[in-house]
């Protein structure tokens, strides 16, 4: 089959917000990955130095701030951020709910 098709919402969430979505649609290359996050959610600070993995974040909706090596990075609806893999990362929501989505790939 030439493609794979998945509702990220059948996907358990991780952390209560992260829906990982590399091995349900079985990427080889891309990980994809869809945040839903509450009023207030903070991500976990990391980096992907170590598997020189690029990423770019899209928010779809809501307000969020990307703390990016010490700098804070705010983001509206429509923004897409690209984050090289030694960079340190935390997304940080706002006061309301936003969505998120992440790709990333070596």
């Amino acid at each position: 089959m030439s493609y794979t098709r998945v509702n990220y919402r059948d996907t358990e969430a991780v952390n209560d917000a992260m829906h990982f979505l590399r091995d349900p649609l079985e990427c080889e290359q891309l990980g994809v990955t869809v945040v839903e996050c509450d009023p207030g959610w903070t991500g976990m600070e990391h980096d992907h130095a170590d598997r020189d993995h690029e990423e770019v974040y899209v928010l779809v909706e809501g307000e969020a701030t990307v703390r990016v090596d010490g700098e804070e990075v705010d983001m509206t609806a429509g923004d897409a951020l690209r984050l090289s893999p030694d960079a340190t990362r935390q997304i940080r929501n706002g006061d309301t709910e936003s969505t998120v989505v992440l790709a990333g790939a070596p």
